[in-house]
């Protein structure tokens, strides 16, 4: 799991997402999501020097500034009892505007269910009307849409008997409360932004895999409320509004055959759990997350000898290859120690291999026919 950003390397299908309406040929594109994401007033300053990265867009965040002068990450606060207004973020907002991205255009806002402070019971107003508002940024700044994080950093969302209320409520109450909160934050979503792009760190695949394919019940598992709370976003969805399942497992994936099974898991195996088969099948479609310095707080990371890291840059071209031509749409990676861009102008701790090993992996990507099957 992170502890800050991730980097995404993201190959964008056509519109339609849907699992059985893939065009036999796919523009493939890298999006970056790491400990290195940027907010608007970076994006705009170092425009240039994302433009030469091998990625055609980026994760981003938003700052607020209050007229009190209080100020701070809206990305981190949206999801709890304090409500935004759109001149808090209009600093982000005419940062997104005047930034004229050519190719790098590619961008995602980032909103966690951060602080996570309120229990599904709770007035939600000021969460709904803080995802309307990040959608509508998303909008206004001309992104495809969200990166929707719904790890729980601070509070046990999506645990049920860590719920507040666990002790007189009951897991079915409790599913059927985060079923109508997914519902409303996908309305509150669409009415800021009609059409969006939802991409989720994490979709169905982690309650599958926590419950061991629904062997074990969802109410003890750690994300159990997350099915239910994506059943309801899946109701509300309507157009051209698109969700993509991240797969942030695929961090610890080595071998095509397992980005093969993961892949059937997502587009099969997960419509045993899905509430409406149909609609999964129309607006789903799936990625996956690959960690750059997989594991590098015990198996470290060489920049100067990036063959001696666990993603030497010929096997990472290898595996990024394989997650681009097996997903639908997009492939994110995780990366912590290395840096695509800072301050400086220039990557930090990154051998240029690397960059070398993406832009191949993309190229040949590009000449697939189509995603793996």
């Amino acid at each position: 799991m992170r502890t800050g950003g991730s980097v995404l390397l993201v190959l964008t299908v056509l519109a339609s997402g849907a699992f059985g309406e893939q065009p036999a040929r796919v523009e493939k594109k890298l999006i970056e999501f790491g400990w290195d994401e940027p907010d608007t007033a970076f994006m705009r300053e170092h425009r240039e020097q994302m433009e030469r990265s091998p990625f055609d867009g980026c994760v981003f965040h938003i700052n607020y500034r209050k007229p009190d002068g209080k100020s701070g990450t809206f990305t981190w606060q949206g999801w709890g009892r304090e409500a935004f207004t759109e001149a808090d973020v209009r600093g982000a907002i005419e940062d997104l505007k005047a930034t004229s991205f050519r190719r790098f255009r590619h961008n995602f806002l980032r909103f966690n269910v951060t602080p996570g402070d309120v229990d599904w019971f709770d007035d939600f107003a000021a969460v709904l009307g803080n995802v309307r508002l990040a959608a509508l940024v998303a909008k206004e700044g001309g992104c495809p849409g969200l990166l929707f994080d719904i790890e729980q950093y601070n509070g046990p969302l999506f645990s049920y008997g860590k719920q507040r209320d666990a002790k007189t409520k009951s897991w079915e109450a409790y599913a059927e409360q985060a079923r109508r909160r997914g519902r409303e934050v996908m309305e509150a979503m669409q009415a800021g932004y009609p059409g969006l792009t939802v991409f989720l760190t994490f979709g169905y695949c982690l309650p599958w895999s926590e419950t061991d394919g629904l062997k074990r019940p969802l109410r003890d598992g750690a994300y159990g409320l997350l099915a239910p709370f994506l059943d309801g976003m899946l109701s509300a969805a309507e157009g051209k509004t698109r969700f993509i399942d991240g797969c942030e497992s695929a961090y610890s994936y080595f071998e095509a055959k397992k980005f093969r099974r993961a892949a059937r898991l997502m587009r099969e195996d997960v419509l045993a759990m899905v509430a409406d088969r149909e609609r999964y099948r129309r607006f789903f479609s799936i990625s996956f997350g690959l960690w750059l310095d997989y594991d590098w707080r015990k198996a470290g990371w060489n920049a100067d000898d990036p063959d001696k890291n666990v993603h030497t840059p010929a096997k990472f071209e290898a595996i990024a290859r394989t997650a681009l031509e097996t997903a639908d749409e997009y492939v994110w990676i995780y990366s912590e120690t290395p840096r695509w861009w800072t301050p400086e102008g220039r990557p930090s701790k990154l051998p240029a291999a690397y960059d070398r090993a993406l832009r191949v992996a993309k190229r040949s990507a590009t000449t697939a026919s189509s995603p793996a099957r």
